[in-house]
Formats: structure tokens, C-alpha cells, sequence
């Protein structure tokens, strides 16, 4: 398991943009390798992003392909477009940062049984033909928090849902960190100590192309 910390630190909406759109491609490369991606983010209130969001990399049958993922994203980010924003703004240059979190402190929450809806999918995406005739697949939801993951690591459905348990149980965990701020320190450092320079990606345009 890695985790992950988007944020746009103290940027405008088009920082905000960026965060976005870094999620959505780390899905995308997160589905291609097979690694589980779940995401639950903070400040979303204009619908241009949030301000920050963390993603849970998961990968159960081998755990190093999560973190081979993820890697590829600590550090700056840098987003090269004319802001969607506000035409004609002279800013072209729009940094994120993403760092590492280190695992909980405290074992994860405890889920109440009776507050998660389950329900099973055929697999689909990557894992071979076996995967794609069976439906193997979990989604279970956190109905008090909407929190969502899909789960196809294993063969079985009884596996993969003791799987989505277990991530959703993290999720959760990761969404009452952020939640609290004041005990969130890693999480406002990170705000604070964005480096807007030496980017490990860079991306250009509307289409977010790298």
C-alpha cells in the first residue's frame, strides 16, 4: 500500500485544475498496471478541484508494482497551459505537489458492517481472460461517506472483498485525518513546502499531454 498527498499548497483554481487532472491520469496508469487506486479528496466547493487529495495505491498480489506507480509522482508537478480560468492572464507556469505519507499511526477505522453496501462487477481491465468471464469484482461503498472502492486484485469475490474492506477501512481513516487539521501536520507541511521548480513530470495544455 502507498499513499499518496496531491496538493496545490496555497495556488489558485488552476492549481486546483491540476491536482484534478493528475488524479484522474494516475487512475488511468493505476488501471493499466493492475494497481488498485482510490482517492478521497478536500475543497472542492467551485467544482475546479480539490485542494488537495489523497490516493491509496493498493496492489495485493505484489505489493512493489503500487509503489513502482506511485513513484513517478513524488515530487513537483508542472502544469504549462494558459489558465482555463481567467483569459488572458500572463501566467502560463501552474505547480502541484506530491509527496509520500507515511502509514497510520493508529490501526484503521473499524467498519460497522451495516454502513457499507457491497456489490459484485465483472472484473474487466487487465488480469486475463479468467478474470473477465467471472464476476469476481467488488465495489463497496461507505454509504455514511460516499467513500468508494473497487477491488479486482484477487480470483475470488470472497477475497477481493475482504480486500475492499480493508481499503475502504483506510480510506476512511485517511479521510478523518484530513479532516482533522490540527492533527494533520504532514498534510499542512506540505501545503506550506511546495517546491515550484526541478518538476519530476511536466505536463502542457488543455489536454494535459506529457
Amino acid at each position: 500500500m502507498m499513499r499518496l498527498l496531491f496538493t496545490g499548497g496555497r495556488g489558485p483554481a488552476e492549481c486546483r485544475i491540476a491536482v484534478q487532472r493528475s488524479l484522474d491520469l494516475l487512475a488511468r496508469e493505476a488501471e493499466i498496471a493492475s494497481v488498485g487506486c482510490d482517492v478521497t479528496a478536500q475543497g472542492n466547493s467551485d467544482g475546479f478541484g480539490p485542494a488537495s487529495a489523497v490516493a491509496l495505491l493498493t496492489c495485493d498480489h505484489d505489493p512493489s508494482l503500487a509503489r513502482r506507480v506511485g513513484a513517478r509522482w513524488v515530487g513537483s508537478i508542472l502544469w504549462i497551459a494558459e489558465s482555463p480560468v481567467r483569459p488572458h492572464h500572463k501566467r502560463k507556469n501552474w505547480y502541484i505537489g506530491v509527496r509520500e505519507l507515511a502509514g497510520p499511526t493508529v490501526p484503521a477505522t473499524s467498519l460497522v458492517a451495516s454502513d457499507v453496501q457491497v456489490e459484485t462487477l465483472r472484473a474487466g481491465g487487465p488480469g486475463g481472460q479468467h478474470q473477465n468471464k467471472t464476476e469476481s469484482a467488488v465495489r463497496a461503498v461507505h454509504l455514511p461517506t460516499r467513500l468508494t472502492v473497487v477491488v479486482r486484485d484477487g480470483r475470488s469475490q470472497h477475497r477481493n472483498r475482504a480486500l475492499a474492506m480493508q481499503r475502504l477501512a483506510a480510506l476512511l481513516d485517511v479521510s478523518r485525518q484530513m479532516a482533522a487539521a490540527a492533527d494533520d501536520r504532514t498534510k499542512q507541511a506540505a501545503h506550506d513546502a511546495l517546491e515550484r521548480g526541478r518538476p519530476v513530470r511536466t505536463f502542457r495544455g488543455a489536454r494535459f499531454n506529457e
